[in-house]
């Protein structure tokens, strides 16, 4: 019996796959992801501190909106303190919302990765049509504001519909995050002969699935963050790995969690000389110019 498949990636199994290594020759890739997210007022989805509140809903609009206001200005003064890069996901209408939280990731040289028009909407339930017009609005009021247009993409609350990639590739994409099934970048196969690469967005480290999701407490999220850096750490000694950490403002911005936020960074940055710190635009880049045939 064959079970229906995307088509999009042939099963490889870690062992055996071409080995390389990322710049200077270091083993372990690390990254971290903030996404900057913005939401309707009265209308559309979100995550939520408290489920099935009546439209206007007040609380976990507000919860959202801290993120925005308060927490992401936390995290970027952590971020600040210990010398790290970072990724920013931004909705589109954050331009319009809160522009200067944008400009302060820009200013610190982050990269600035496409996350859709907002994460109170999902492309993946709308047609194809509707869908390109999202990706391509959300792509040129980020390549407006940025000088140039995002090499890579997250889809809004990872949404995607069977032509997601196909929609990427063509409109110029080099990458997608929204697949978390590797620990290696993995190409992806496009219509028309084309392709995008995969590299490896986190839904274990990720603030949103572990603290609200699974109810986690800020403690052991920051424990999770620390024990997969050092396994993987471990593990990179026979392959090169890719390790992101996703953060939300609103979730891990506040400052009960930040305080425990914080102690996993320094841990990472104490050992920045034994790993590669970088951006999954960097990760990309460095995976496209490898060989044909490296990257599975």
């Amino acid at each position: 019996m064959r079970l229906r498949t995307h088509n999009r990636y042939d099963y490889v199994p870690l062992r055996g796959r071409a080995d390389y290594a990322w710049p200077t020759g270091r083993r372990l890739a690390v990254y971290f992801a903030l996404n900057l997210e913005h939401f309707s007022y009265g209308e559309g989805l979100g995550a939520e501190l408290v489920p099935g509140g009546s439209q206007p809903d007040i609380l976990n609009f507000a919860w959202r909106d801290y993120g925005n206001r308060i927490g992401a200005w936390y995290l970027l003064d952590a971020f600040d303190a210990l010398g790290l890069p970072m990724a920013a996901l931004a909705n589109s209408a954050m331009y319009d919302y809160a522009p200067s939280l944008v400009a302060a990731c820009r200013a610190r040289g982050d990269e600035i990765v496409g996350h859709g028009r907002t994460n109170a909407e999902r492309q993946g339930t709308l047609d194809e049509a509707a869908e390109a017009f999202l990706i391509r609005e959300a792509t040129e009021r980020l390549a407006k504001e940025e000088g140039r247009a995002p090499d890579g993409w997250l889809g809004p609350s990872i949404s995607h519909s069977h032509c997601t990639p196909d929609l990427l590739a063509e409109t110029g994409y080099k990458y997608l995050l929204d697949w978390c099934m590797d620990d290696q970048p993995v190409w992806f196969r496009c219509r028309g002969n084309r392709r995008v690469l995969a590299v490896p967005y986190p839904q274990e480290l990720n603030d949103i699935p572990a603290i609200v999701g699974r109810k986690e407490n800020a403690s052991d999220f920051a424990d999770m963050i620390v024990d997969q850096f050092e396994e993987m750490k471990e593990l990179s000694a026979a392959r090169p790995l890719v390790m992101g950490v996703a953060l939300h403002a609103y979730v891990v911005g506040q400052p009960h969690r930040l305080r425990h936020l914080k102690r996993a960074l320094r841990h990472i940055a104490e050992q920045r000389d034994a790993i590669w710190l970088t951006t999954p635009g960097a990760i990309a880049r460095h995976c496209i110019g490898l060989p044909a045939g490296t990257v599975p």
